[in-house]
């Protein structure tokens, strides 16, 4: 299949885009490069040793994703573009309604324009709001603690009254808890811009000397230690996660959570990080979040039944990988 990638050369979107191309599909990128580098392309095409066409554009904007969709014949799209940071979104709700809200409404317009009915939607477990664990997908969504959830949950209604009024439709929405890691290579990973927004780019650059201590949010949660406990997935399990939904696709509308089924606190975290690398991540305790919640994790077992797809890599793993990219990433162009 050829397929769309929207927010390809983010985080997320490479791991998948290797994930794809080493399944054998075709993969063309849309990356407004705001929080992600050209040179991830590149390092996309070292590791799989395969071409990939890349565009950077918005996928806000009309007339560039109509360009797109004129030049190439799509047989699906995974769309992972749009602003991501919990606490970000308290900050600047209108930048995240109208850019999370729009690049959807953008690029299902153009999927009905030019007959693309497969489209794989990065959802997040964001929209459970403050429920009960474990997430189940049959769970009536709470209002969210925050604008990043609210424009998931706002984008899983639209997709979902596309497809009831177009039957050939088929969507799959796939709410992901917390990707970490790197691919084994070494040569992709998390590397945000700025101070990190995400608890593993943080305790890799302070590990690094980059930053001086990592900040955690809390410690009088009612969890195990009072820090916010967490589903960390490693992100070429999520990456596979989306090839499998993408391959399993049929007709109507598919909610899937991608994540181990497993709650582990930061406290947690960092003492496996420190454990897997043997290197020290000092921190100190600062107040919560705006947004934040104290349980998020998942039960899984859907993506199981449906789609044949777990989470394979342990949290040693995840922390590994992550310090590997975090060392070579000096290296790279920056």
């Amino acid at each position: 299949m050829n397929i769309l990638v929207t927010g390809g050369a983010g985080y997320i979107g490479s791991h998948t885009v290797v994930a794809l191309l080493e399944a054998g599909q075709s993969v063309i990128i849309a990356d407004n490069l705001s929080n992600s580098k050209r040179e991830t392309v590149e390092k996309i095409m070292d590791i799989t040793n395969k071409e990939v066409t890349f565009y950077e554009i918005d996928v806000t904007d009309v007339e560039a994703v109509d360009i797109i969709f004129r030049n190439h014949k799509f047989e699906g799209v995974v769309h992972f573009a749009g602003l991501k940071a919990v606490g970000e979104s308290v900050e600047k709700p209108l930048e995240y309604y109208y850019t999370n809200i729009v690049s959807t409404i953008v690029l299902a317009k153009a999927c009905q324009k030019y007959s693309v009915n497969r489209f794989v939607f990065s959802s997040s477990a964001t929209v459970y709001g403050d429920n009960k664990v474990p997430f189940v997908e049959t769970m009536g969504l709470l209002p969210t603690t925050n604008p990043y959830g609210e424009t998931k949950a706002m984008s899983e209604r639209i997709l979902t009254d596309i497809a009831k009024a177009n039957p050939a439709l088929s969507i799959s929405i796939l709410r992901y808890f917390n990707p970490v890691g790197a691919h084994e290579s070494g040569l992709i990973g998390e590397a945000p811009t700025g101070i990190p927004n995400n608890l593993m780019p943080y305790c890799t650059q302070v590990a690094k000397g980059k930053l001086k201590k990592l900040r955690v949010f809390g410690n009088d949660y009612p969890t195990v230690d009072g820090t916010g406990v967490r589903d960390y997935i490693h992100v070429m399990d999520l990456a596979e996660g989306h090839v499998a939904a993408l391959e399993n696709l049929t007709e109507g509308v598919h909610i899937y959570n991608l994540g181990t089924g497993k709650g582990t606190s930061v406290l947690e975290l960092v003492k496996a990080f420190e454990e897997a690398n043997d290197i020290e991540v000092p921190y100190e305790i600062v107040n919560r979040r705006p947004g934040d919640i104290a349980l998020c994790y998942a039960d899984a077992s859907k993506a199981k039944k449906e789609l044949g797809w777990t989470a394979k890599r342990d949290l040693i793993a995840m922390c590994r990988d992550a310090w590997r990219f975090e060392k070579n990433y000096n290296k790279q162009l920056v």
